[in-house]
């Protein structure tokens, strides 16, 4: 990438050598917050719009732009440049393609930080319900097996030795127990991450 095109290349009188350049790139593993980085952006236009900091045609434009960069991912037709930066700085290039100048104005009002701390917290929340998710399929074969099991008789342990016998569908249960536990604490986890 030349020192040109990187933002923050004012700051230094001569590019990186290419290998701490390749070293600072983050698009490599950030591609995958993608959808989240599109996400907060469309958030972030239409407040931009609804405050009168850019005008609702431009908003509108933004949005469209944005909503293009998403489909165009999704039908893996948007393939950044290895050298760009990171994420953000791929997907606000790629919407001044589309829009022009307009495109500049989406980073208006908030700094890369704030992008990656909303991707990254987008992110979380997404994958914190698809392991809830799992975990319930997960009780539901628990309860499955128990109510099948319950005439099932195993050897209980205490102090690693065999003591009384027990109910193969209580011992499953004790996990189900478990797993409720998980699915809750990662609940409140959820509502934390906002």
């Amino acid at each position: 990438m030349t020192q040109e095109k990187q933002t923050w290349s004012k700051r230094f009188e001569k590019a990186l050598h290419p290998t701490i350049a390749k070293f600072n790139a983050s698009i490599s593993f950030d591609i995958e917050l993608i959808e989240y980085d599109i996400t907060g952006s469309v958030a972030h236009t239409k407040m931009l719009a609804k405050t009168g900091i850019i005008s609702a045609d431009e908003g509108e434009k933004l949005v469209k732009g944005l909503e293009q960069i998403r489909q165009e991912y999704r039908e893996g037709k948007f393939h950044p440049d290895l050298d760009a930066e990171d994420v953000h700085f791929a997907v606000e290039k790629r919407l001044t393609e589309i829009t022009g100048d307009i495109g500049k104005k989406l980073h208006t009002a908030r700094s890369r930080n704030d992008q990656v701390g909303t991707d990254t917290r987008l992110y979380l929340r997404s994958e914190i319900q698809q392991i809830r998710a799992l975990l319930r399929n997960f009780q539901s074969s628990l309860l499955g097996l128990a109510e099948s099991n319950i005439e099932t008789l195993i050897p209980g342990y205490t102090h690693l030795q065999r003591a009384q016998p027990l109910s193969l569908a209580h011992h499953l249960l004790a996990y189900f127990q478990k797993a409720e536990r998980d699915w809750e604490r990662l609940g409140d986890v959820y509502r934390r991450v906002n």
